[in-house]
């Protein structure tokens, strides 16, 4: 008679080495999903992320973010961010690319970090009236926006932008020590 022994002992040392796989190959997705940017949704929108791709290679070219100084934009005193030597508060030159290229209207906008506050200073989005760009604006702090940026977060989808429906992308500002001081901005109006 065979015994039920070395078939029960080598059952046990398959379903081990099964259940260890598991707990690697799970490891190695968690661990690869931490290290991947989130987004709030599943997918960008391809023009969206064309956009945002093409913004922070603009600014990456000019060196590195930094804050120095304060100015008024729109009203309000907020720091002033420069990539490099290249101060972005209240010109347009880079937002206004990204317009261009794309050609259907995309939106561009610098939030800098003033305290709790993200500022709007350097911008293509229009002031609800049309009087204007949004400069001096702040990014609404009880938005689902911010919720992601706090968190460390990408947030990529659809909000409401002073009162009009976009679908956008918001990423980090960092400098060289890994402090966010700002968030880069891409949107289309729906």
């Amino acid at each position: 008679m065979l015994s039920a022994r070395p078939f029960i002992a080598r059952s046990l040392l398959v379903n081990r080495k099964s259940f260890l796989v598991e707990i690697v190959a799970t490891g190695c997705f968690l661990a690869a999903s931490m290290l991947m940017p989130s987004t709030a949704s599943a997918q960008a929108d391809p023009r969206v992320a064309k956009s945002m791709a093409s913004l922070k290679a603009m600014v990456a070219n000019l060196g590195a973010p930094r804050l120095e100084g304060k100015e008024p934009v729109g009203g309000k005193d907020a720091p002033i961010l420069y990539f490099g030597s290249t101060k972005i508060n209240n010109t347009f030159e880079i937002v206004d690319v990204i317009s261009k290229e794309d050609g259907k209207g995309m939106t561009a906008t610098f939030f800098v970090k003033s305290g709790d506050e993200y500022i709007r200073v350097s911008t293509n989005v229009l002031k609800p009236d049309g009087s204007g760009r949004a400069i001096g604006t702040i990014l609404d702090p009880n938005g689902k926006v911010i919720s992601k940026i706090k968190e460390g977060q990408s947030f990529y989808g659809d909000v409401m932008i002073l009162g009009s429906p976009y679908i956008v992308g918001y990423e980090q500002i960092k400098r060289a020590g890994g402090d966010v001081i700002g968030i880069y901005y891409v949107g289309i109006k729906k």
